[in-house]
């Protein structure tokens, strides 16, 4: 049986996405920020949206914090390509700036500087190593997050790592909020009804050896292969 073809936008990291998705039985194709949003979702069954640099504010309409790092060039690939992915369902799973972009193409608004606008003891922000445990995220019951990562209880508690200033601020009006830390942070997003739609803002590509969040990626890829079943 042919693999899913995940399509993963590119990043500076892209070894721990290209191995997450080949152990959960996907193919990895690398996006350029140069290629046709159109031309790049009609080749693939599922999106994978990576982290990285911020998103612009001027795509929400807010000015720039002095924080602010954005990447015009994948903005302009990523958002209209995340448009067209949530209009023709095709499943996307959002990571890191990943969600960030995911809730501003639908409409949502981010926080721009964690430290500055909502300071908190939490530290989201740990860089090395990049599997470190930094806090806890509450997993909503009932959500497709809780039903990928396999959750059963009644709140359930997730520790995870966390390397980010922004955050998802105003959630996008057909999403839901399915995770958030203890200070109140988004820390996950999905689209009811959706084949699979589902952005964290967490790392959970970097388990890939441990395998803590390999059932997220499972059933992502499982989403893309029934997609590519049904054309």
């Amino acid at each position: 049986m042919t693999k899913p073809r995940i399509g993963v936008t590119r990043c500076s990291a892209l070894g721990d996405y290209l191995k997450s998705v080949e152990d959960a039985g996907g193919e990895p194709v690398v996006l350029e920020p140069t290629t046709d949003p159109a031309r790049a979702l009609a080749e693939i069954d599922g999106l994978l949206l990576t982290g990285g640099a911020d998103v612009d504010p001027a795509l929400y309409g807010a000015p720039p914090h002095e924080k602010t790092e954005a990447d015009a060039a994948r903005d302009a690939f990523e958002i209209p390509l995340t448009r067209e992915a949530i209009a023709h369902d095709v499943p996307l799973f959002a990571i890191c700036r990943g969600v960030q972009v995911l809730n501003v193409a639908a409409g949502g608004t981010l926080v721009q500087d964690l430290p500055s606008e909502a300071p908190s003891e939490i530290a989201h922000s740990v860089e090395h190593p990049k599997d470190a445990r930094s806090h806890d995220v509450r997993v909503t019951p009932g959500s497709r997050l809780a039903e990928a990562m396999g959750a059963g209880s009644a709140i359930d508690v997730c520790p995870v790592n966390s390397r980010h200033h922004q955050a998802v601020a105003r959630i996008a009006s057909s999403f839901v909020v399915s995770a958030i830390s203890d200070d109140g942070i988004v820390e996950a997003i999905e689209r009811p009804g959706a084949s699979f739609c589902l952005g964290v803002q967490w790392h959970p590509e970097n388990f890939w050896r441990t395998g803590e969040f390999a059932p997220l990626f499972s059933a992502f890829v499982h989403a893309a292969a029934a997609r590519r079943g049904r054309e």
